[in-house]
């Protein structure tokens, strides 16, 4: 049995399983504790009966206006645990919260590369909305697609109208 529950403290100390993966952001402590100071409702973990953690989501509300959205900044499964729909879970349930706050989209980056998570990205109703040049820094600078997902408020699904032309980072609103 699988428990969805909020992230605590405490978990920092446990999710080195979900965090080995290379496609993984890995941030620091300061970084989760801001996360989840600042929106707990967004940070939430999968955990098997046996007590591990299975995955997390961790998100925020962010923008104004029409770009009030929920964002997706980190989602991952452990490797032993994927494809029982343990993402699409979390996403929805990040989606249902960001429905409660009037937000118009939900946003998320994934690497261009990553084929697998765009495609079950697209399969829970996203699409790619802009490339975002050398988003991801390492040996050879990746880019990003910032994908989205138009939530019952964008009634006419503006935010999903692709732009024509990939930004840089400096560039992102």
């Amino acid at each position: 049995m699988t428990t969805i529950r909020p992230f605590v403290c405490e978990d920092l100390f446990r999710f080195n399983n979900v965090n080995l993966d290379p496609l993984t952001e890995t941030y620091g402590l300061p970084f989760y504790m801001q996360y989840l100071a600042r929106w707990p409702e967004y940070f939430q973990t999968c955990e098997s009966a046996g007590g591990r953690i299975m995955g997390y989501i961790m998100g925020k509300a962010e923008g104004g206006g029409e770009k009030w959205h929920g964002h997706v900044t980190a989602l991952t499964v452990a490797p032993e645990f994927r494809r029982l729909g343990l993402a699409g879970t979390l996403m929805n349930n990040l989606e249902q919260i960001s429905e409660q706050k009037k937000c118009f989209f939900v946003d998320l980056f994934v690497r261009v590369s990553n084929k697998v998570a765009v495609n079950m990205y697209r399969k829970l109703g996203y699409e790619v909305y802009r490339t975002v040049l050398e988003y991801y820094s390492g040996d050879v600078d990746e880019d990003a697609y910032d994908m989205r997902k138009a939530l019952s408020r964008d009634k006419e699904k503006k935010s999903m109208i692709p732009l024509k032309r990939p930004v840089r980072p400096d560039e992102l609103d």
